[in-house]
């Protein structure tokens, strides 16, 4: 097996837990550098702000981007030359309203935050803003001087967010990983029209999922992961031109809405909730531009949906720790450039062939639990390769279930609906057929 490098990708079949987004860190690096380089330049006169580009890393939350802003705890930098009072007058209304509902502060994190020069607070950083068409940047500098973004990683902050944030007309970046701010989202936070990443994650947020988010038009990455959310998922969000959606370690419940294939995602974590019904068939029709996407530990049941096959890009599919039953897809030995497929602790049947097991980026297959009881040549000798075909039903094979477990197939009248397939499975033809049953008037994703 061809092995390839990822950001410290880690699976433990005991301990599941959230891939890291290293894609986005790394491919998509554009996010940041558009918002820092192309959309926003530091003002002549605020030269002393120091501008960082960072990753936060939090405890069971991942790696995820981000952009650490500050100029320490001096207050006294003089303001940015030929700054309008408004803008910044509007955004020291809502830091110090947010900042009066901040109970507890106990790294000091907010201790700069007095007086109206806020591009001088901690964790806050401005910028002048570029007027393009599309009202975000591109051109000449003008004399308005916005905050920017706010970057409170890690600063263990203990509070709620205020309404007054709206204020901040300008923000783009709102990262607030690894803090205590509980409660829910006020609506007015979608004024925050060029608003393009929120990461709220590892906070004790609650509520129903944060509807507010849906109504942010530039938003590209929305990270919600270990909070405690709870209710349906709403269609809304998979209509949403999100590039990532991090909903892991929540508690959303019920069936994930049939109209999952509109994403246009490029990651996808649905990870750790409580959600149940089947993987919807419109999952075969997303974009194939989809590179990970998690479905672990939930609640869902039936087949793995054929169009599984379309996502030749795709590098992790993790299913595991649901009750999916039926055969795989002969559709998977599409997956050319996966690297992670976890189908452990499901009840899936048949046969294991050779054309999952000889993907020729495969790192990690994990299969254990489940009710297979054939074999492909090329699976068996990956028994030895550090692969788990454990607690299955192959025969001669050691570390199975015990035949009384086998006698009766769970799932063995279920109709996954499979469509034949030519022999050997064409790809490229696949991948145009499925696409054209896509953009179908009557397909099921519209």
């Amino acid at each position: 097996m061809q092995q390839k490098s990822r950001c410290n990708l880690i699976w433990r079949t005991s301990q599941p837990i959230s891939y890291s987004y290293c894609h986005l860190k790394m491919e998509k690096t554009w996010i940041l550098i558009s918002l820092l380089v192309l959309f926003f330049l530091p003002h002549p006169s605020s030269s002393k702000a120091a501008i960082g580009v960072g990753v936060g890393v939090g405890v069971g939350v991942g790696v995820g981007v981000g952009v650490g802003v500050g100029n320490g705890d001096n207050g006294n930098s003089p303001s940015p030359s030929g700054s309008p009072a408004g803008n910044l007058n509007d955004a020291y209304t809502a830091l110090q309203a947010w900042k009066s509902a901040i109970t507890d502060d106990p790294l000091k994190i907010l201790k700069n935050w007095v007086g109206p020069n806020v591009c001088s607070y901690r964790g806050v950083f401005c910028a002048n803003p570029q007027d393009g068409e599309d009202g975000i940047a591109t051109s000449a500098l003008t004399d308005s001087v916005v905050v920017a973004g706010i970057d409170l990683n890690h600063a263990n902050l203990k509070g709620t967010i205020v309404k007054d944030l709206s204020l901040l007309s300008h923000i783009t970046l709102l990262h607030l990983n690894s803090n205590r701010f509980s409660g829910t989202l006020p609506d007015t936070l979608s004024d925050l029209a060029f608003l393009q990443e929120l990461d709220l994650s590892n906070n004790q947020f609650s509520g129903s999922f944060p509807s507010v988010t849906l109504s942010m038009p530039s938003l590209i990455y929305l990270d919600i992961r270990f909070n405690n959310f709870s209710g349906p998922l709403p269609q809304q969000l998979f209509n949403k031109r999100l590039d990532a959606i991090f909903l892991n370690n929540n508690q959303f419940g019920g069936e994930i809405p049939q109209n999952l294939g509109n994403s246009p995602a490029s990651v996808i974590n649905l990870a750790n909730n409580r959600l149940s019904g089947s993987i919807p068939f419109s999952f075969g029709f997303m974009s194939s531009e989809l590179k990970e996407i998690l479905f672990l530990n939930n609640q869902l049941t039936g087949c793995i949906p054929e169009g599984v096959g379309i996502f030749t890009q795709m590098e992790v599919l993790d299913v595991s720790f649901n009750s999916l039953m039926g055969q795989l897809p002969d559709t998977m030995s599409c997956l050319e450039e996966i690297e992670v497929l976890n189908l452990a602790h499901n009840k899936l049947s048949g046969e294991l062939s050779d054309m999952v097991c000889s993907l020729k980026s495969l790192v990690n297959l994990t299969v254990a639990y489940n009710f297979f009881s054939e074999l492909g040549h090329g699976c068996s000798r990956l028994f030895n390769m550090g692969f788990d075909f454990s607690d299955n039903c192959i025969a001669g094979r050691n570390m199975q279930r015990p035949p009384p477990e086998c006698s009766i197939i769970p799932g063995g009248s279920l109709n996954c609906l499979r469509i034949p397939t030519p022999k050997p499975l064409v790809c490229a033809s696949l991948a145009a057929s499925l696409s054209k049953r896509r953009n179908s008037p009557s397909s099921p994703s519209h």
